[in-house]
């Protein structure tokens, strides 16, 4: 018994009508009455029989055809569930952000407007594979490095203080100076957190952590209020603040850090994982070039 054979038996019994179920199947009736009778003949009873215009099921028939419900409620349930995931490959994107999450995040956001479809699954984990990879000069990614294309954008990072008569009248900063300040930044889990120390390190202190968060938006507000300063970086933060904070470019040491965006591909990815890392790159190059503090 063949499954194109099991399937024409099951829509002539459900119709229990020759010609409609001819009609379903997009086939002639003597062609399907002929698949029926090969079925009889190679399972040695008979499914049918007349019934006026009609036919119907014989004892073998019915029981058949119960059998053959729970199989095509299977089938159909499987064709549905790998259209589905077919759909979800095909229209997803991983990304590992292990630095600049913020304009990720708005750029992601900014991309399902036009792109309902697309489904992202976000990660922070050095150890995963992705599709694409946000990382930093400073992250340890050595099995991330089989780009098959990567951006490296430059940013400058700048040290946020409050407008007070204190900073007021700075132009720039040697960090040095700053080392007896109470700092304001992501906590040492954060990839920033391992930046900005390490740029006091090497001039030759530890910062003084007042208050410390996981939340980017939380440092930005704390840093607002004047509690402390806090490193700033150019563009990953979003928008750049004038009105209740000063951005000092710092003199000493020189302060930046590169921003990696790579993309990792294989024959297997999905045309809509290229056309997000095109996206990203011309949406960093937009807010670079809108923020545009470093001249």
């Amino acid at each position: 018994m063949q499954l194109n054979q099991l399937y024409n038996f099951y829509i002539a019994a459900k119709h229990q009508n020759i010609t409609k179920a001819a009609e379903e199947l997009y086939i002639s009736q003597p062609a399907l009455t002929k698949t029926i009778k090969n079925l009889e003949k190679d399972l040695g009873f008979p499914l049918f029989f007349k019934k006026g215009r009609n036919i119907g099921l014989t004892a073998y028939g019915e029981y058949l055809k119960g059998e053959a419900d729970k199989i095509f409620a299977i089938y159909n349930n499987i064709l549905t569930e790998t259209n589905k995931l077919k759909h979800e490959n095909d229209n997803s994107v991983s990304l590992n952000v292990l630095a600049a999450s913020s304009i990720i995040t708005d750029a992601v956001l900014e991309y399902k407007k036009k792109n309902r479809d697309a489904i992202f699954h976000i990660i922070q984990n050095e150890e995963i594979n992705c599709d694409i990879s946000v990382s930093t000069n400073f992250a340890d990614l050595e099995h991330l490095h089989d780009f098959t294309k990567r951006t490296v954008f430059d940013e400058k990072i700048y040290l946020a203080t409050p407008k007070t008569t204190e900073y007021n009248s700075l132009t720039s900063v040697n960090l040095v100076e700053m080392r007896d300040k109470g700092f304001v930044n992501l906590s040492g889990s954060r990839f920033f957190r391992v930046v900005c120390d390490k740029f006091c390190e090497s001039v030759g202190f530890s910062p003084n952590i007042i208050f410390e968060s996981d939340s980017i938006v939380t440092v930005k507000n704390i840093i607002r209020t004047g509690a402390g300063i806090g490193f700033w970086p150019e563009f990953s933060w979003s928008e750049f603040p004038t009105e209740d904070i000063n951005l000092l470019p710092i003199t000493n040491p020189e302060c930046h850090r590169n921003v990696i965006v790579g993309l990792h591909a294989n024959k297997f990815t999905p045309q809509v994982v290229f056309d997000f890392y095109d996206f990203l790159i011309a949406y960093i190059n937009k807010r670079v070039k809108n923020n545009g503090l470093t001249k």
